[in-house]
């Protein structure tokens, strides 16, 4: 039962800051600008929405577990979590934002504890469906919402995984505001974002997303309330490379 999470009054979710629509500032190298979409900032945001929720129903959608499983990242990100590098195993109110197919949530479901309740959402309805098929059980509750709109009253999780959701608002502050209103004092976010590298680039054209600045996107989360516990890196390798993606423990101030 999920019933606790709500506000009693629907209509009043809680406190969130306003979602203004920002341009990022930073230069983007030449050839990452010519590859990848920007298609987020021409056009409402409303529009894009609907554009974004029509892709993921679609057949793209329908293959992102292919996709997952090809670049490692499924794999990677269930060692992250194997390891206890982000730890869930103590979280018992834990919210996994754009649940897609399923690729975090079944690690959430393999290494927290058996108790722990576990709330998935994503903007498609049809990745919810392909994730409840993939994870063949009842027991997280998934919900077709929006990260700016979410339907919790405040204060409520203790634990957030959030894969790679960011590359689709033009404001990524708006969306850890509103996951920041959520989670408890003290509450952890496992972070996957798409960063503006050559690799980030080609994800943006397939997938018709943005891409961050990672010093940016960190400022921006401290600013809300979400400050930076620890970098993660899938291997040594990455580290060196500098390669993946980023990946962040973020802590909500107590």
């Amino acid at each position: 039962m999920i019933k606790h999470l709500f506000p009693t009054d629907r209509s009043k979710p809680g406190r969130r800051k306003p979602s203004g629509k920002t341009k990022p500032g930073r230069k983007r190298n030449v050839i990452n600008r010519l590859i990848e979409r920007d298609m987020i900032h021409k056009i409402s945001y409303d529009e894009y929405s609907n554009k974004v929720r029509s892709l993921y129903d679609g057949p793209k959608g329908a293959m992102l577990k292919t996709f997952s499983a090809l670049s490692g990242h499924e794999q990677l990100g269930e060692r992250l979590i194997r390891e206890r590098r982000f730890d869930v195993s103590d979280a018992r109110q834990l919210l996994d934002v754009g649940s897609g197919a399923g690729q975090i949530m079944r690690h959430l479901l393999k290494f927290s504890h058996p108790s722990a309740n576990i709330v998935g959402f994503d903007l498609s309805a049809g990745m919810l469906r392909r994730a409840r098929q993939r994870i063949k059980t009842d027991r997280p509750a998934l919900l077709a919402t929006n990260v700016l709109h979410l339907p919790f009253r405040d204060e409520v999780f203790d634990c957030v995984t959030c894969g790679y959701v960011l590359e689709h608002l033009p404001d990524a502050n708006a969306g850890l505001a509103e996951l920041c209103r959520v989670m408890q004092p003290g509450g952890r976010m496992l972070l996957f974002a798409t960063e503006d590298n050559l690799g980030g680039a080609w994800t943006s054209r397939m997938w018709g997303c943005r891409t961050y600045n990672r010093e940016e996107l960190l400022a921006g989360a401290a600013s809300v309330g979400l400050h930076l516990t620890k970098e993660l890196w899938f291997t040594k390798m990455h580290k060196v490379l500098r390669a993946g993606g980023i990946c962040v423990e973020l802590q909500k101030q107590s």
